[in-house]
């Protein structure tokens, strides 16, 4: 009886698939080693700086009230910022497949603007419109509607950092979806409505997801273009990031790992939720 090769016996044990291209070895190898350098071992790093403190002290560094309403609006305007973003950026990225007009190769270019602008860039010119003297801010002062230095302002500059990552990722599986599938829907007698409620949207659906999950990341992590419009008051407009380097000025060392370990708990926890649903979507067909 003839030995069967390694690579043989690794592929029926379903340790690897068969593909045309060699190197799965090395290429596990680099991976492993770039995450573990990169990621892996600086995030340890962070988490076990927290092992020197006894629980009750973790407790009251890491969830104090002030840090708690930093957590808040973080989290929460980070939840609100990536659903305005889910929403607007399927509508704008199904504006720049489905219809041609006159200069939509500009507005197809600012849309990556925000990943080109330093963020300090963006904070500055968030304030300078919605400021209650800004071309934005004095039309809305005689409403009550106040935009800088309150959540508002730092929810809209999460909504600014996160939006492209929506658009470009559902544009392509947009261009991408099959026309002879809106057809048979026309055929079989729906809508217009339907048809993109019951057909395009759950096609879309796991991109959509990615996005929200990437605008959300983003939005939680955004320090630059928020402390500019943000007014940064302690337990009105101040998000977690900017509270761990007030600690770190403060040399305030424990109580920044504290609570920068339960932005990155409360971060991997809400990611690998939303990652898990998009597999189950996928694996489902969006239904």
């Amino acid at each position: 009886m003839t030995a069967l090769p390694r690579s043989t016996w690794r592929q029926r044990l379903g340790l690897v698939r068969p593909g045309v291209l060699p190197g799965f070895g090395p290429a596990l190898g680099f991976t492993v080693v770039y995450l573990s350098l990169i990621v892996l071992i600086p995030l340890s790093g962070l988490v076990l700086r927290t092992i020197g403190m006894s629980f009750d002290e973790f407790l009251a560094k890491a969830f104090s009230e002030r840090a708690l309403a930093a957590y808040r609006l973080s989290f929460g305007g980070a939840f609100i910022a990536a659903t305005f973003d889910a929403v607007a950026g399927v509508i704008v990225a199904w504006m720049l497949v489905r219809y041609r007009f006159p200069g939509k190769n500009v507005l197809d270019a600012i849309v990556d603007l925000p990943f080109a602008l330093p963020t300090a860039v963006a904070g500055l010119a968030l304030t300078a419109i919605y400021a209650p003297n800004g071309w934005i801010g004095s039309l809305l002062e005689p409403l009550g509607i106040k935009v800088a230095f309150t959540p508002l302002g730092v929810i809209v500059a999460m909504v600014l950092v996160g939006l492209p990552f929506v658009i470009r990722i559902v544009e392509p599986v947009l261009a991408d979806f099959d026309s002879e599938v809106e057809e048979a829907a026309y055929t079989l007698g729906a809508r217009r409505r339907q048809t993109v409620r019951r057909v395009i949207l759950p096609a879309l659906l796991p991109a959509i997801l990615t996005g929200y999950a990437l605008a959300f990341a983003r939005a939680v992590g955004e320090y630059g273009s928020v402390i500019f419009i943000a007014g940064n008051m302690p337990g009105v407009s101040e998000i977690a990031p900017l509270l761990i380097v007030i600690q770190l000025q403060q040399f305030n060392y424990e109580g920044a790992t504290a609570i920068a370990t339960v932005m990155l708990a409360a971060s991997l926890g809400l990611l690998l939720l939303i990652n898990t649903l998009q597999a189950w979507l996928r694996r489902t067909g969006g239904h």
